[in-house]
């Protein structure tokens, strides 16, 4: 059986030994120099750099002496190859070697289009390439903007702030303006990476780079969720965008209120009364473990019925007691007192207009002691009005 087995493969590796070979042939055959941008501008005064890769197809690797043809009197072409100048390179079958052009331009070059020509020899091959390199006294404007975070994370009350790298590729000084789009009721503005001022627009020196700030700060009600917001930025016709993103997580908000939404309640001085109490929360995310507390005059006392409440969910409402006590001595009117629901650092409250009436019990004693008064008057006048 695993001769059989064995037989069986070796056969199928037969048939797939032409397939395998087709894979490896080429269409095209012979040696290359290509690079992605033979047609340069470049600025007098200033040093630019050509990639450039030497490809071979199907050939016996052989040593190729590298040169450049061409170069104006005064400018400076040299081929670097891993940081270093090269003369030569050994590109190996189907493989390719990559290296660089620098061209250190004068800064009295004349204005105009030179053309210089890299190439590569062997004994059995000759390859070159010509890069048309034309001196400009002003470079076409040029900006690329980079975020560093572009995603952060927190809650609708969080404020989210976004290191922005502008880069001027351009061979002047740059008065680059500033905007932002981001979804509807966010809030969003620029400020220098080390201060607080608000910008619109920041120079940017040539071939320089610098840093801003954007601050987006998400409405209150928004819901949990991921939000992009782009900056852009412009200068003359040169314009650039990078996109950064909000991931808002949910929280709670909580109110309270009487029922039907009043604010109001009766209360007896000496006794304990039970004013029902509506938590809502209208948040984006649930409540859980709510901690119950109020603040009234001094002398009173005020607890719950229950304690805590160990969850309400978004858009949803429990109601509890809150049990309340005026002093004996309290006397009648209007007082205030703050009740508040806590959860995960977010607070809820309410004023409650409690109006305070006396005992029942101190009115009739009131009333007993204003009758015995006027019946020892009456007595006294009955008495010595005889005399």
């Amino acid at each position: 059986m695993p001769i059989r087995f064995l037989a069986l493969i070796i056969s199928l590796l037969a048939l797939a030994a032409p397939a395998f070979a087709a894979d490896t042939n080429h269409d095209i055959k012979g040696l290359y120099l290509l690079t992605d941008y033979p047609a340069v501008t470049v600025q007098p005064g200033t040093t630019s750099t050509v990639s450039l890769k030497l490809r071979n197809y199907a050939l016996v690797p052989e040593r190729l002496t590298l040169s450049v043809a061409g170069v104006p009197q005064g400018w400076t072409a040299t081929l670097l190859g891993g940081g270093q100048p090269i003369a030569a390179a050994m590109p190996a079958t189907d493989d390719s070697v990559s290296f660089d052009l620098r061209l250190d331009v004068p800064k009295d070059a004349k204005i105009g289009t030179q053309t210089l020509t890299v190439s590569a020899d062997g004994a059995t091959s000759h390859v070159a390439l010509p890069v048309a390199v034309m001196l400009a006294k002003e470079l076409p404007a040029k900006l690329s903007l980079q975020p560093q975070l572009p995603e952060l994370r927190g809650s609708s009350r969080s404020s989210f702030e976004y290191t922005l790298t502008i880069k001027n590729d351009s061979g002047k000084k740059l008065l680059v303006s500033l905007a932002a789009d981001a979804p509807r009721n966010f809030d969003t503005s620029f400020t220098e990476a080390y201060g607080s001022q608000q910008l619109t627009a920041i120079p940017v020196d040539a071939g320089k780079s610098k840093d801003v700030k954007l601050k987006v700060s998400p409405p209150d009600t928004v819901d949990a969720g991921h939000y992009p917001v782009v900056a852009r930025i412009g200068a003359e016709d040169a314009k650039a965008s990078a996109e950064v993103n909000l991931d808002i997580t949910g929280e709670p908000k909580l109110t309270l209120a009487g029922r039907e939404g009043l604010l109001s309640a009766r209360a007896t001085a000496g006794s304990e009364s039970s004013i029902p109490v509506v938590v809502t929360n209208t948040g984006t995310a649930p409540a859980e473990n709510i901690q119950l507390s109020g603040n009234a005059p001094n002398g009173w006392k005020i607890t719950f019925e229950p304690k805590t409440i160990d969850r309400i969910a978004p858009n949803e409402h429990k109601e509890v007691q809150a049990l309340i006590s005026p002093p004996e001595k309290a006397i009648a009117g209007d007082y205030v007192t703050t009740l508040t629901a806590s959860t995960r650092g977010e607070n809820g409250t309410a004023d409650f207009r409690v109006t305070v009436t006396t005992s029942t019990m101190w009115g009739i004693a009131g009333v007993g002691i204003i009758g015995a008064a006027l019946l020892i008057m009456v007595g006294a006048v009955a008495r010595f009005g005889r005399r």
